[in-house]
């Protein structure tokens, strides 16, 4: 149904087809193949208007269709919704664009804030951000294994540590780097 709506909005406007993208996995799944091959046309200039029927059957967050619609934009590739009447070819397409990323924006703006926010008021009782601080004695032992040939991966999970807090402590190589 959604192929033959697309099909004839496409021949209403004149839009020609060049080709149609149809992921047959959920939208939850990470990987979309069919959508992989839609960014790798419109990255190499084949494609110049995406139709969609809904917002939500190209992305699935406000932040992934926003940052989609960000790089179209910077592509030169206009993006139309059937179903929300949006098209950024149009000037009030543009301008709904422009008001739904202004939006974003501001939201993402609140969230830093708040995150901000949180962490002084942490700081102000007395609790430390970040990663946990490892004592002298797991140091020792990390030392102790990396010595033994562990790998960092092994390490980490021989003491329940974070891999990045194991390689802040293993023993470094002749040339001066870290050990992988």
């Amino acid at each position: 149904m959604q192929l033959r709506e697309l099909r004839a909005y496409a021949r209403h406007r004149g839009l020609p087809i060049t080709e149609t993208f149809i992921d047959h996995v959920s939208g939850a799944t990470a990987e979309r193949p069919a959508l992989e091959r839609l960014w790798q046309a419109v990255r190499s200039r084949k494609v110049d208007t995406i139709l969609v029927s809904k917002f939500d059957r190209f992305a699935r967050s406000t932040k992934q269709l926003i940052d989609a619609l960000e790089e179209f934009r910077h592509l030169g590739v206009d993006f139309i919704s059937i179903t929300e009447q949006i098209d950024t070819s149009s000037p009030m397409g543009k301008a709904m664009f422009t008001v739904i990323s202004a939006i974003a924006e501001f939201e993402r703006s609140l969230i830093s804030e708040r995150v901000r926010a949180d962490i002084a008021k942490a700081r102000a009782n007395g609790k430390r951000h970040g990663r946990p601080t490892i004592n002298a004695q797991t140091i020792a032992e990390i030392r102790q294994l990396r010595r033994q040939g562990q790998s960092l991966n092994q390490i980490a999970r021989t003491l329940g540590i974070s891999h990045q807090s194991v390689a802040n402590y293993a023993p470094q190589h002749r040339n001066g780097t870290r050990s992988r």
